[in-house]
């Protein structure tokens, strides 16, 4: 199956196994389910892995002489855990069957993972197989599996072993391998009924009970079948052995529905008792699967994207928005919880929720507002902790960290290992403050495309002024220059932590850093005036925020520091242009693959410090988020001039000197290349949406999907191309579309407006759904117009 709705593979693949349970996982927003085949344990080749929003565990462990303190995302019990046997012969693998025949595909529409498999065993027996399993979308603590066996020419005697494995730990990643894996202890397990067990696992550090209940029928066809089930308790695994007659050409199905419920759920008496209570409840798979696609039904009309004659493109681009709305969707805005940079795909990062909402969010804003809120929500929460880790810093505001989990806290390890010389070396990456000013852009830009007063006031400009404050006070003024300046910092670009032989980690002046520190200031007066009265009032005074700290703010916006090369090209930050240059070319003949060129360097002795070296986008990160409508007055503000040259230079400068180790960095080269290089930004899109499909880096996407790079290869369409922007109570638009893709049609919500985006190289149309909405003003390329609801605009380009 081909279609652009279907995510298929064709035979079976030990070595690619890992990656395909990544991109085949399911999920609902509540948890995700690793497509592993359920008839196969965690070892060299597949990683059954179960992961709920927000269930973190903490521990300790001793390396390289230090003590290492990690919080992780928690593999759940194994739910799928169902194979079968025939005559007490071996039970099933497709590493030891004789695999005539294997299908596996992700239907995409339905969110629904499809295995058909056809074998021989080693007495002769064919045996047809039929796998189907889904998170349910609706009920979010609901997973459902169907096995269907057709015995094509035997008789004889069929066992299925079906259970709840507790026995599970956190083993998917490799270099995490010196560090503590269990996470989980037995809290009990017993049967429910004649057909159904009760799991009970509690994680040994945060106290947090989970438990699990399965039940397991067989049917032929409609009809139920007389089985004989047989309770396998063996500790922290319990299930049934399920054993029937068969006769030549007889089909039998197993139907597993499974509930789960954790501590961190709401309005439950006790995840045991919730768990059992609700598995009597739930109907047939069908019917539930019925229920299940109605609600991705609802949420692909939001999510509604084509690309006329692009199968290949459009098939990446629905995956990706599939894997989004599997790690966040309308079931997580009841939950505290973030957006975990490898979803809940797999234990890369351990779970931890670092910037990637920057890539995410403006998908969202105009499709789900209201889980952007949620999950904004989630970093208003932890405010509290960021105020109190920049008080410990000696600064004021609020000081975000780059890593987080369940608390707010600094989550980034202090210690990690390189794979390629084996050494655990210091990781100084905490030292990205910029994560604070990606929370106050996300904030701002929420409140562009929804126009919520009521989140702004009792929020959102708490967090803008919280993290305002304490970029400000992390500049000092500079005398000489009569300039602010920002020392000890670290960029996006991971591979500078210091300057070359230098004993204290950081480096001055970040271009990034700088100016986004100036756009989050401007920002937060202008969050301030936009409030009512009262509340601003009132907020002053909680917060004691003074009149001469605004003044300072102001200075600050107009006398912050940004460095330049001598040619005026942007520094990415005060010295980059004194270190060396690297021989690109050498490298690349000698490794081929230098994206991880700092573990390279390291591992030969040397230091990726001091080398005029990125591992992805910095500085471009300012034309990534601030269109240069924007950046103009901003730097002129501040006193300097970008000249018409100034920005494609420094584009071509990075470009040539960048590793592209981050799978960002291709969504952020084309979007910055867009402009005057259509070509090679097509170039870095459809690097974009190979990412994960093709593993790119090598390894990381088994470990879990990369969540940002598969959000922002879609805004690309939905952003770059077309130039769409929501600011100053207007949508605005400005594409530059690329022949080569055809036509994009997309469905986009801006203020409470259902539209209809459609874009050809010529011609944009608008087109608004019914309703009593106000008219909303849309601008193209100078062209104004007043759209009603509904009713279609046309801008011929």
């Amino acid at each position: 199956m081909h279609d652009d709705w279907t995510w298929s593979y064709e035979s079976y693949d030990p070595a690619e196994e890992r990656l395909r349970e990544s991109l085949c996982a399911v999920g609902n927003g509540y948890l995700v389910t690793r497509g592993a085949a359920p008839e196969c344990t965690a070892d060299g080749t597949h990683y059954p892995g179960t992961y709920a929003a927000g269930v973190y565990n903490r521990l300790s462990t001793d390396i390289a002489n230090s003590r290492v303190e990690n919080e992780c995302l928690v593999n759940l019990p194994n739910w799928l855990a169902l194979t079968f046997r025939v005559d007490r012969g071996p039970w099933f693998g497709p590493d030891t069957a004789d695999l005539l025949e294997y299908h596996q595909y992700l239907d995409l529409r339905r969110a629904l993972l499809v295995r058909r498999v056809r074998f021989r065993d080693r007495d002769g027996r064919t045996t047809r197989v039929v796998q189907r399993r889904f998170a349910h979308m609706r009920l979010p603590n609901v997973c459902a599996l169907e096995v269907t066996v057709v015995a094509e020419d035997w008789s004889g005697r069929l066992e299925f072993r079906s259970g709840i494995d507790g026995g599970v730990d956190n083993g998917l990643v490799e270099r995490y391998r010196d560090l503590p894996r269990k996470h989980l202890d037995l809290l009990g397990a017993r049967a429910l009924s004649d057909c159904s067990v009760l799991l009970e696992m509690c994680t040994n550090q945060s106290r947090i009970p989970v438990a699990m209940a399965a039940r397991n029928t067989l049917y032929h066809g409609e009809h139920p079948v007389e089985a004989e089930y047989l309770l396998v308790d063996e500790g922290s695994w319990i299930g049934h052995d399920i054993a029937i007659d068969m006769r030549e050409g007889q089909v039998v199905t197993v139907e597993k529905t499974v509930t789960l419920s954790t501590g961190r759920d709401r309005a439950i008496s006790e995840p045991a008792v919730e768990a059992a209570r609700w598995l009597p409840r739930l109907g047939r798979f069908d019917t539930l699967l019925e229920s299940h696609v109605l609600a991705w039904t609802q949420l692909w009309d939001r999510f509604h994207i084509e690309l006329e004659h692009r199968p290949d493109e459009l098939r990446v681009l629905r995956l990706h928005l599939l894997h989004l709305l599997q790690t966040v969707s309308p079931n997580t805005t009841e939950l505290d919880a973030g957006v975990p940079a490898r979803g809940l795909h797999g234990e890369a990062y351990r779970g931890h929720i670092l910037w990637d909402e920057l890539f995410v969010f403006p998908l969202l804003n105009l499709r789900l507002p209201a889980l952007t809120r949620s999950l904004l929500r989630y970093r208003y929460r932890r405010l509290p902790e960021a105020v109190q880790a920049a008080r410990e810093e000696g600064h004021h505001g609020a000081m975000y960290p780059w890593q987080s989990g369940s608390d707010g806290r600094e989550e980034s390890q202090r210690l990690h290992l390189n794979p390629r010389s084996g050494r655990w070396i210091p990781d100084p990456t905490r030292l990205q403050r910029h994560i604070g000013l990606a929370i106050a852009h996300n904030t701002w830009q929420y409140y562009q495309a929804t126009g919520d007063r009521e989140f702004l006031t009792h929020y959102g400009t708490e967090m803008l002024v919280q993290i305002a404050r304490f970029f400000a006070d992390l500049t000092s003024y500079d005398r000489a220059r009569d300039r602010y300046v920002i020392r000890g910092v670290m960029g996006p670009d991971e591979f500078h932590s210091r300057y070359p032989d230098a004993q204290s980690d950081g480096i001055d002046n970040n271009a990034y850093t700088n100016v986004l520190t100036v756009w989050t200031v401007l920002r937060a007066a202008d969050a301030l005036r936009a409030m009512p009265a009262l509340a601003r009032t009132e907020l002053m005074e909680r917060l004691h925020l003074r009149p001469e700290e605004l003044h300072r703010w102001d200075d600050i916006s107009r006398k912050m520091f940004v460095p330049f090369h001598a040619d005026g090209v942007i520094s990415q930050f005060e010295g980059y242009g004194q270190l060396a240059e690297l021989d690109w070319a050498a490298y690349r003949k000698r490794y081929r693959n230098i994206q991880r060129l700092d573990r390279i360097l390291e591992a030969e002795g040397d230091d990726v410090n001091r080398y005029q070296a990125a591992k992805q986008a910095d500085v471009l990160m300012l034309f990534y988020l601030l269109s240069a409508d924007e950046l103009g007055p901003l730097f002129k503000r501040l006193g300097y001039q970008l000249e018409h040259d100034t920005i494609p230079r420094t584009i071509d400068y990075y470009l040539a000197r960048t590793s592209h180790g981050s799978t960002l960095s291709a969504v952020v080269h084309a979007w910055v290349l867009a402009r005057a290089n259509r070509d090679r930004a097509l170039e870095f899109f459809r690097r974009a949406l190979e990412s994960d499909v093709t593993d790119i880096q090598g390894g990381t996407t088994p470990e879990g999907i990369h969540l940002a790079a598969m959000a922002g290869s879609v805004d690309l369409l939905q952003r770059c191309f077309s130039g769409l922007e929501t600011r100053g109570d207007r949508l605005l638009l400005n594409p530059y579309w690329p022949q080569p893709l055809g036509v994009l049609e997309l469905s986009l919500r801006y203020r409470e407006h259902p539209l209809v985006l459609r874009i050809s190289e010529n011609r944009v149309d608008v087109a608004a759904g019914a309703g009593m909405q106000r008219a909303i003003e849309i601008a193209c390329r100078g062209q104004l117009a007043r759209l009603h609801p509904g009713s279609t605009v046309h801008f011929p380009l």
